[in-house]
């Protein structure tokens, strides 16, 4: 019976797990660097047209600049909103291929585990045959 378990094979087996382990983690690594950058990014950008609107408005001293700057105000939130809606759809769709990636990293090392195991079994039960 105990010759069923091979510690070899149980630890190439281990170092083929830990090797998949390690690469999957180095994606998810890089997928989140890159929605962190894209985040960043986002930010530095509506950042900038807040600070610019800011400065314009501080410039208001009478109701009729407050007036044509209403337009402007609206229009910075509008395009904040889009901004904001793109940079969480490119986030989805970069979290999406991180998976897609990590599961077909781990649909490859169940296909060698499955081939390396299948391999022995069918030698010894050719072997019992005879």
């Amino acid at each position: 019976m105990f010759e069923q378990f091979n510690s070899k094979q149980f630890v190439n087996f281990s170092k083929q797990f830990a090797d998949t382990a390690f690469k999957a983690h180095g994606l998810a690594i890089s997928g989140i660097e890159r929605a962190v950058d894209l985040q960043l990014k986002a930010f530095e950008n509506r950042f900038a047209a807040t600070v610019e609107f800011m400065n314009e408005a501080a410039d208001v001293r009478d109701i009729e600049t407050a007036r044509k700057l209403f337009p402007k105000t609206v229009s910075l939130a509008k395009t904040s909103a889009e901004n904001a809606y793109a940079t969480s759809q490119q986030i989805v769709d970069l979290t999406l291929r991180t998976n897609e990636a990590i599961g077909e990293l781990v649909k490859g090392s169940f296909e060698q585990a499955n081939v390396a195991f299948a391999q022995p079994v069918a030698a010894a039960a050719k072997k019992a045959s005879k």
